[in-house]
């Protein structure tokens, strides 16, 4: 995990978080085998039994993950909104953070989009799913500012836009992971945003 861990919420320790890294870091090979318990263990140098110490089940170390990615995006969001009054700003500089923040994890990418949930607890997708709608929300509320601001017509349609812009990061995160980490999320956006920002 390349985000800093200052980020990681509160308690987490650091053989939690060493278990947690190297997760993230297997989910980076491109073409990585179904991370299981025993692959784990044997990367770590430890016993299966001495994971379990730590998290309660794969599903929990999964959730761990999770909550660094809900840290790590909403704490860049939190900043964005407390920096700049403009909406329309605000959307693109979010939408912006979240294929950075792609570029930077690949292995949570893959978390992100579900490939690494595939076979895993149904709550752990759910748990993105919300995320995603959180997301979405946000970038509505930026948009509502927007024409607020008159920066967008009056009658422009603040929910179908943030869904765009919600499918659009997530049609690049997926592209991003399909083609092994070469397909670079933020490769085009300079000639994207104004295209999105319509």
């Amino acid at each position: 995990m390349n985000a800093t861990n200052k980020n990681l919420p509160p308690p987490m320790g650091e053989k939690k978080l060493l278990i947690l890294q190297t997760i993230a870091e297997m989910l980076e090979r491109p073409t990585a085998e179904k991370v299981t318990t025993a692959l784990l263990a044997k990367q770590l140098n430890v016993s299966e039994a001495a994971l379990y110490r730590h998290f309660a089940s794969k599903a929990q170390m999964y959730e761990g993950l999770i909550e660094f990615i809900e840290s790590g995006v909403f704490g860049v969001i939190g900043q964005i909104e407390a920096t700049e009054e403009a909406g329309l700003k605000q959307a693109e500089m979010i939408v912006a953070s979240l294929l950075r923040f792609a570029q930077k994890n690949r292995g949570l990418t893959r978390v992100l989009v579900g490939d690494a949930l595939v076979h895993e607890n149904p709550r752990l997708q759910a748990r993105i799913n919300q995320l995603l709608d959180r997301i979405e929300a946000t970038l509505k509320q930026c948009l509502k500012i927007a024409i607020a601001q008159n920066a967008l017509s009056s009658a422009h349609d603040a929910s179908a836009h943030a869904n765009m812009l919600v499918c659009f990061t997530l049609g690049h995160w997926q592209r991003f992971v399909k083609s092994g980490f070469k397909e670079d999320p933020l490769a085009q956006w300079a000639a994207q945003w104004p295209l999105l920002a319509r």
